[in-house]
């Protein structure tokens, strides 16, 4: 199957992309690194009037420090991400997240504002940003607006931007220097069956945790945060009964689904198992823990 006509347009800026999309009222679509969007488009389960490519719009594929707060362009490449010392240094988890994504070829092409347009709810890189406290910035004709990653993620491949906006950054607050992620797959680069990143912040002093933050992907329709196992947690030691526990709850707010790949049984049974496994090793491995 081939893709539906369309038209391809290539703006030399951002503001000149902005104006396509509002131009189009909806009917057009963003091309960054199209790991996604061109098969998509091949199988025409999307069917554009036009595709607005950005790739010549280097300000969109920044890393930057501005005091606290870490930016990263929409443009980034996953590649990028794995390379810079910025992102190793500040946002570990990340780094570490985007790893399991695609092979190679995938991540010297796809890009970190595709990948959260996209939304899979079992991609690796929302389900990072989410844990990390993230902020998209999106733009539009008229103006920008910062949407948190809960606020983000509505839906199985759906977010809350408009058809006329696009992602320009996505921007971290500091983010906690303990860090664990899990993933199951049936096979090397397949989609995940469920996806676990953690994060917490521990008091040496008291051995005390706090900011404990659980994500789950490939659970839901979206990837969430385990708010009632979460809040257990928070102010606690880790100890192996509230780890158990908090497992317990977290497999309690799932609603996975059942498909090809795993019986929503299956995923539940895996958020308990996984979710134990990664609390477990933020507990015990020192800084972070990259399965």
């Amino acid at each position: 199957m081939k893709a539906a006509p369309f038209s391809y347009l290539r703006p030399e800026s951002v503001a000149e992309a902005l104006q396509l999309l509002d131009r189009h009222d909806g009917a057009a679509r963003v091309l960054a690194g199209g790991q996604s969007l061109m098969p998509m488009l091949q199988m025409r389960l999307m069917q554009p009037a036009a595709l607005i490519d950005i790739n010549r719009l280097p300000e969109l594929a920044t890393i930057r420090a501005e005091g606290p707060v870490t930016v990263i362009g929409a443009l980034t490449r996953y590649a990028e991400l794995e390379r810079s010392p910025i992102v190793a240094e500040r946002l570990p988890l990340l780094a570490c997240a985007v790893a399991y994504v695609g092979d190679l070829q995938v991540r010297n092409r796809g890009t970190l504002g595709g990948s959260l347009a996209q939304a899979d709810p079992t991609g690796e890189m929302p389900l990072a940003c989410l844990v990390l406290g993230a902020t998209v910035v999106a733009a539009s004709a008229s103006g920008t607006r910062e949407i948190s990653m809960e606020d983000f993620l509505v839906g199985s491949y759906a977010t809350a931007l408009e058809p006329e906006e696009m992602i320009t950054e996505v921007r971290f607050p500091v983010s906690p220097d303990r860090f664990a992620f899990l993933e199951r797959n049936r096979k090397h680069n397949d989609f995940a069956i469920i996806t676990v990143a953690v994060a917490g912040r521990r008091d040496d002093d008291s051995d005390g945790w706090s900011d404990v933050r659980i994500g789950l992907g490939g659970v839901h329709d979206h990837p969430l945060l385990a708010h009632d196992a979460q809040r257990l947690l928070d102010g606690s030691a880790l100890e192996d009964e509230l780890i158990a526990e908090a497992a317990r709850r977290a497999a309690d707010g799932v609603d996975p689904p059942s498909d090809i790949r795993a019986t929503a049984e299956y995923r539940r049974h895996l958020v308990r198992v996984y979710v134990r496994r990664a609390l477990t090793s933020l507990r015990d491995d020192n800084g972070g823990a990259c399965a």
